[in-house]
């Protein structure tokens, strides 16, 4: 074959592949053209019409909270709402007042989202008003295509079955600040959107947020939507479930409305769950949900026994004759007693040149550790406080858990004070006097403890001297985070006995200070120790008079206390009592712990493990 042949097929076999090149890619382009106009005319015709592209956040449903048998503390209710696109409004304020016509409406709520509107983007929806009923929908439904940038949502609004029962404990939700907004979750941009504000709706909020979703939608330039491009669904919040029990919460609340002001906790002694904690007077969580009203925000803040507050964890009192187990075990394991040591009370205790006199003006006699708690001698603490010193007695109360915090599940909870010489030295500048030790030796002072600590003070001198702290949160979700196990916090088995054989006494021996509350039923016995912490004192002037505690203004009566723990045979039951200005222990607190003890030991809610009451439920069922 000659070249002109080998040259002329060589460009015949390029000329094939290039047109075949050629030609592939032509009806590549031309299918491509024919998809667009073809198959996807309609869409693109529609967007040269104007229409856009909406991406759209889905809120997560917020995490239930249910206590420890599924029963429900925190959940979500249907909530029809209007919502506002600014830009898709010619003047947002004729609009406004166009739906003002159709429902209830008030001008400062008109003006307050106005005046959002012009602070926020303007494709951000903003929530005009909630809770729509059946009627109002109808209305709107009908009027919608007169009220341009508006629509009806569907949301979720928190409610609290319990009310004011749990309302210190769960908490409640409210509306996203500005300093809210500086966290990195789309969720807080919502319209409506409530984070957790208190209690274990704020401690445990970003769990039980959960995880918002997005949809992209495609909308015409009427505004009405053409079809649904794109969907991530939301995640839902983690549900919280909690060691409480809520018909034993429910009868705490009840029992402690009999009083101006009084708080209460009931926890296990050897695993911590905390099964009623409860104050009083409270108020109801729900009418935060949708905003509370001024009057009503006025009116709780008016109140003088402060029903804001939760005192179970944050109230701080004197622990009064209740402190005298701590400085009855710094002596005994400090080897400054035994139990055949005994003081003989006169009724005065002479220590210089001052006079400390026991509540019991004739005196006990001669006394010993058991028969000294039993009775609340007050002379016999004197006695050891002034042999053993502050600082013993202040190590040994810091082992049973006063004057620190637990990291306890609610954020309010405060820390109380155990002072010593160095605090003294250190806030005051000045040295720790004799009679301020003789004075700590019987809970006044400067010492200061809240209701849980009291409790868990109980727990430890209960339990076998194990470091127990308390806790509310079992499971989040699936995931279970309570301990089960405790150390040790070192204490002579022997001298323990002691302290619980004083504590049963108090109750069960008819010359203990509680034994007009004592429990006829064996079984269900309890023990535990009085306590009177003094507000104000009277002077001689005052006794001259006649005048007594119950004579005094309300606010200056004496504060009535009781620690107990039930059964006496077997302590798994503790309770800490405080009723604010209520006068004595014995007359007061005791017959209220008393009852207290009973219900728990009847309900017996230590039997069911929560995450098995939980599945077993379905978080329906009320027992």
């Amino acid at each position: 074959m000659d070249k002109d042949d080998q040259k002329s097929k060589s460009f015949t076999r390029r000329t094939f592949v290039v047109g075949a090149l050629q030609g592939s890619l032509l009806a590549v382009l031309g299918g491509r053209l024919a998809w667009l106009q073809l198959a996807q005319g309609g869409k693109y015709k529609t967007l040269s019409d104007k229409n856009r592209i909406n991406i759209k956040i889905i809120a997560p449903s917020r995490g239930e909270i249910v206590d420890r048998f599924g029963v429900p503390l925190a959940i979500n209710n249907q909530n029809f709402r209007v919502l506002v696109v600014p830009e898709q409004t010619d003047d947002i304020e004729q609009a406004l007042n166009h739906l003002a016509s159709l429902i209830d409406l008030d001008d400062r709520r008109i003006k307050k989202i106005i005046k959002t509107s012009k602070k926020s983007a303007s494709f951000v929806p903003l929530e005009v008003t909630d809770n729509l009923t059946w009627e109002e929908i109808s209305k709107l439904e009908v009027n919608i295509t007169d009220l341009p940038g508006m629509s009806i949502n569907e949301g979720e609004i928190r409610s609290y079955p319990f009310g004011d029962a749990t309302a210190h404990l769960i908490g409640y939700v409210g509306a996203v600040t500005q300093k809210n907004l500086k966290q990195n979750d789309p969720a807080l941009s919502l319209p409506g959107f409530r984070i957790g504000k208190t209690a274990i709706e704020k401690s445990y909020d970003k769990k039980l947020r959960g995880k918002v979703g997005t949809t992209q939608r495609e909308v015409n330039v009427r505004g009405r939507e053409v079809r649904e491009l794109d969907n991530t669904a939301s995640t839902d919040g983690k549900r919280i479930s909690l060691s409480i029990d809520a018909e034993l919460q429910r009868y705490c609340q009840q029992r402690l409305s009999q009083y101006k002001s009084a708080s209460a906790i009931i926890m296990d002694a050897h695993t911590g769950a905390v099964y009623a904690m409860a104050s009083y007077p409270s108020f109801d969580p729900n009418l935060f949900t949708r905003g509370i009203s001024a009057e009503n925000w006025e009116e709780l803040l008016a109140n003088p026994a402060f029903p804001l507050n939760n005192k179970a964890i944050s109230g701080q009192y004197p622990p009064g004759s209740t402190f005298k187990m701590i400085t009855a075990l710094a002596a005994l394991e400090n080897k400054h007693a035994t139990a055949r040591t005994t003081v003989n009370c006169t009724g005065a205790y002479e220590y210089g040149t001052d006079t400390f006199r026991c509540w019991k003006l004739s005196g006990h006699g001669n006394v010993s550790v058991v028969s000294a708690l039993m009775r609340s001698c007050d002379t016999y603490f004197y006695k050891l406080s002034t042999e053993i010193g502050i600082d013993n007695i202040a190590k040994m109360a810091v082992r049973f858990g006063l004057g620190q915090k637990y990291n306890f599940d609610i954020p309010e909870e405060r820390a109380g004070l155990m002072p010593n010489k160095e605090w003294k030295l250190g806030r005051y500048g000045k040295v720790w006097r004799p009679g301020e030790t003789i004075i700590s030796s019987i809970g006044q002072g400067s010492l200061l403890a809240t209701p849980l600590q009291l409790a868990v003070m109980t727990a430890r001198l209960t339990n076998g001297g194990f470091a127990v702290k308390p806790w509310l949160v079992g499971y989040v979700g699936d995931k279970k985070i309570n301990k089960d196990k405790w150390p040790s916090i070192g204490i002579s088995k022997k001298n323990s006995k002691l302290i619980k054989l004083g504590m049963d006494r108090v109750v069960n021996h008819k010359d203990g200070t509680a034994y007009g509350s004592v429990i006829d039923e064996k079984d269900k016995a309890f023990g535990g120790k009085t306590g009177t912490a003094q507000v104000k004192k009277i002077n001689r002037a005052e006794r001259v008079r006649g005048i007594g505690n119950a004579d005094l203004e309300w606010k200056y009566r004496h504060h009535a206390l009781f620690v107990g723990y039930a059964p006496v045979s077997n302590p798994r039951y503790i309770c800490s009592v405080v009723v604010e200005h209520g006068g004595g222990g014995s007359s007061v607190a005791a017959p209220l712990a008393r009852d207290l003890l009973l219900e728990a030991q009847k309900r017996n809610p230590a039997k069911a493990d929560i995450k098995a009451a939980n599945i077993k439920n379905g978080g329906q069922n009320y027992v």
